[in-house]
């Protein structure tokens, strides 16, 4: 069910709110956090839709920001039931200048003790836990995908960085470092001389896993791109045992060289957005190992 509430107040929306849930058994306690979104030139629905599927995982209350133009009122939505996910979605639509005190919108409709994670599908606040919803959140999500500068941008995030950051590009890499970690622990003698790394242009994702890589192995890394390519395609370490690889040049597949063995075939699909924001969404804890890389960055 969606209800459009035009010209509304925050009280107002919370009144929606119990009402539906005292008329439609519409359930909160099974919430276990708060997402707020801020879909600032983001495209709201498709990130509506993203936290409705990583909902299913981990039950919400799904609060987005879409700023309008030319507006001097508070326009909102709610959904609940099959418009939801397993949340409850509240779309607010503020004029743009009230996004100074965004947090002061999102405050009345924060579950009760409950974490609160921050998400920025599209801008990036280059100090994350200075923004003001960042400051109210445990976790903090960016995503540097879209950035055309992705180094100064992760450098800057570098410098502002504090623990319950983190970033969408480095969640993509999960299960690339999984598999490198495993296929590393089954050679005797595991010095690195170098890594080698190959994906799209302006791959933050790249960035990120040399810096890793650089940091954890001591070893140097060298980046090379191709503007045809979608994600990252290729990773290989030079050993004294000889080349650990990964490559997967169709996006789906990938083939794991190790020395001494046969090539395996792996199925390694490109992670879809909601994917990775459940992973992200599953702890709420500190990812000290993210915060390295970036500080990494600043030094490669």
């Amino acid at each position: 069910m969606i209800l459009d509430l035009p010209g509304t107040t925050t009280v107002d929306i919370n009144a929606e709110l119990l009402r539906l849930r005292k008329e439609g058994g519409v359930i909160t306690l099974g919430r276990v956090m708060t997402l707020v979104i801020d879909a600032t030139d983001a495209d709201a629905e498709e990130a509506i839709s993203t936290a409705n599927v990583a909902s299913r995982e981990h039950p919400c209350r799904i609060v987005v920001l879409a700023p309008q133009d030319e507006s001097d009122v508070l326009d909102a939505q709610i959904r609940v039931g099959g418009d939801a996910g397993a949340s409850e979605v509240v779309v607010l639509r503020p004029p743009v200048t009230a996004m100074k005190h965004a947090d002061t919108l999102i405050t009345p409709l924060l579950l009760p003790d409950a974490p609160i994670v921050a998400w920025w599908p599209a801008i990036v606040p280059l100090v994350p836990s200075a923004d003001g919803l960042g400051a109210m959140a445990q976790r903090r999500i960016t995503d540097t995908k879209g950035s055309t500068n992705p180094a100064a941008v992760l450098c800057a995030l570098s410098d502002g960085y504090r623990a319950g950051d983190t970033d969408l590009a480095w969640t993509r890499l999960t299960r690339w470092r999984a598999l490198l970690a495993s296929a590393l622990d089954q050679v005797s003698d595991r010095r690195v001389t170098k890594a080698h790394l190959h994906g799209d242009v302006n791959s933050p994702s790249i960035l990120l896993f040399g810096a890793w890589l650089r940091r954890t192995l001591g070893c140097d890394f060298e980046a090379t791109y191709d503007p045809e390519a979608t994600g990252l395609v290729s990773v290989c370490l030079d050993t004294p045992a000889g080349e650990i690889g990964i490559r997967r040049p169709d996006g789906l597949n990938a083939t794991l060289s190790q020395p001494g063995q046969p090539d395996h075939v792996i199925t390694l699909p490109s992670r879809s957005l909601s994917d990775c924001l459940a992973e992200e969404l599953r702890r709420m804890d500190d990812d000290p190992v993210y915060g390295e890389a970036l500080h990494e960055i600043v030094h490669c």
